[in-house]
C-alpha cells in the first residue's frame, strides 16, 4: 500500500456532473442550516465530499469524480458558506462544530461508514473527522495535503511562498500599514471583521485573489473577480480559523494518527503545490501505515488541474 512518487492507472476523464436526486438543509446547532445534497447511486457506495477553505463551499464539479452508477455522493457547504445561512457567519463556526455536523448529516441519511474524500482544508477536516469517529471511515481520499500547523501558516500567509512570487506578495500586502505586515493574518483579520463594508470587501477580495492565484502552475493573479458574496465568506471564515490556529492543538493531527492507522487512505499530492507543500502531504504519509501517496509530477494545489483530477478519478475507480 505504500507507493510514493508514482502514479497509477492512465489518464482518465471527468464523469459528466450529475444531476443530485436529492437536495436538503439541516439544522445544526449554534443556529446554522446547512445545505447538502445526493448525485448518483442511491444504493451505491457512500462517499462525503468536504470542501476546502474553510469557506469554500462545494460546487458541481466536485461530482465529477465518481461513477455515477457505483457511488452515493454526499455534499454540502459548511457553516457559513455556499448555500448554508447564515452567510459568511464565524458565530458557533469551529472545527469540532464542523465534525459534528458531519455526524448529523450522516445521522440524518442513515448511513453507517463512508468513503470520506477532502483536499486542502477538507484534507484537515477529512483527517480530524476521521480521529473523532474511526469507526465510520472506510477509507479516506485526500487531495493537496494541509495539517493547520503554524509552519504552513507561516508558508503561505508569512513570507514563505512570497519567495517565489514577489510582485503577488506585493499586491496582496499593499494596502496594510508597513508596521503590521509582520503579522498579514492578523492585520487582515482587523479589516476583515471592522465595522467599514467596504474595506471588508475591499481585503476579501485581495485575500481571496492571493490564494487562487497560486491554485495552479499557471494561474494568474487578477483584479479580484470572485463574486462579492463568495469573497467574503471565503475571506471571513478562513481568516477566523487560521487566526484560531484551525481550533487544534499545534501537531494535534500527526499526533493522532494511530487513532486511524488501520484506516486505508490515499494521498494525492501536486508535486508544485505552492499552497500546500509536498512535504507536508510526506509527512503524512510516513505516519501512517496504511496510506499511499501520489505525486502528481507537473500539478500544482487545485482540484482542477489535469493530473490531479485523472489521478482521483483513477483512485474513486479502483476502490470499488
Amino acid at each position: 500500500m505504500r507507493n510514493s512518487d508514482s502514479q497509477i492507472g492512465i489518464e482518465r476523464p471527468l464523469y459528466p456532473a450529475s444531476q443530485p436526486y436529492a437536495f436538503d438543509t439541516i439544522e445544526v446547532e449554534g443556529g446554522y442550516r446547512l445545505y447538502y445534497e445526493q448525485c448518483g447511486n442511491p444504493d451505491g457506495i457512500p462517499v462525503v465530499v468536504l470542501h476546502g477553505g474553510p469557506g469554500g463551499g462545494c460546487s458541481p464539479g466536485m461530482r465529477r469524480f465518481f461513477r455515477p452508477d457505483i457511488y452515493r455522493v454526499i455534499l454540502f457547504d459548511q457553516r457559513g458558506c455556499g448555500r448554508s445561512r447564515p452567510h459568511a457567519s464565524v458565530e458557533n463556526n469551529t472545527t469540532k462544530h464542523l465534525i459534528a455536523d458531519i455526524e448529523a448529516i450522516r445521522e440524518k441519511l442513515g448511513i453507517d461508514n463512508w468513503i470520506v474524500f477532502g483536499g486542502s482544508w477538507g484534507a484537515t477536516l477529512s483527517l480530524l473527522y476521521a480521529q473523532a469517529h474511526p469507526e465510520r471511515v472506510r477509507h479516506l481520499v485526500l487531495r493537496g495535503v494541509f495539517l493547520m500547523t503554524a509552519a504552513e501558516l507561516a508558508w503561505f500567509y508569512q513570507g514563505g511562498v512570497s519567495q517565489f512570487f514577489p510582485q503577488r506578495w506585493k499586491a496582496f500586502i499593499s494596502e496594510l500599514p508597513e508596521d503590521e505586515r509582520h503579522d498579514v493574518i492578523s492585520a487582515f483579520h482587523k479589516r476583515l471583521f471592522g465595522a467599514d463594508e467596504e474595506e471588508q470587501i475591499r481585503f476579501a477580495r485581495l485575500w481571496t485573489n492571493w490564494e487562487s492565484s497560486l491554485a495552479t502552475i499557471e494561474g494568474r493573479y487578477g483584479s479580484g473577480s470572485a463574486p462579492t458574496s463568495y469573497a467574503l465568506a471565503f475571506a471571513r471564515i478562513e481568516n477566523h480559523y487560521f487566526s484560531n490556529g484551525g481550533f487544534i492543538e499545534e501537531g494535534q493531527i500527526l499526533r493522532d494518527m494511530p487513532k486511524i492507522a488501520h484506516i486505508p487512505g490515499t494521498i494525492v499530492q501536486g508535486r508544485y503545490d505552492m499552497i500546500c507543500p509536498p512535504a507536508t502531504a510526506f509527512a503524512l504519509h510516513e505516519a501512517w501505515p496504511s496510506s499511499r501517496l501520489f505525486m502528481v509530477q507537473k500539478a500544482g494545489h487545485s482540484l482542477s488541474e489535469s493530473g490531479i483530477a485523472s489521478m482521483l478519478v483513477s483512485v474513486m475507480d479502483e476502490l470499488f
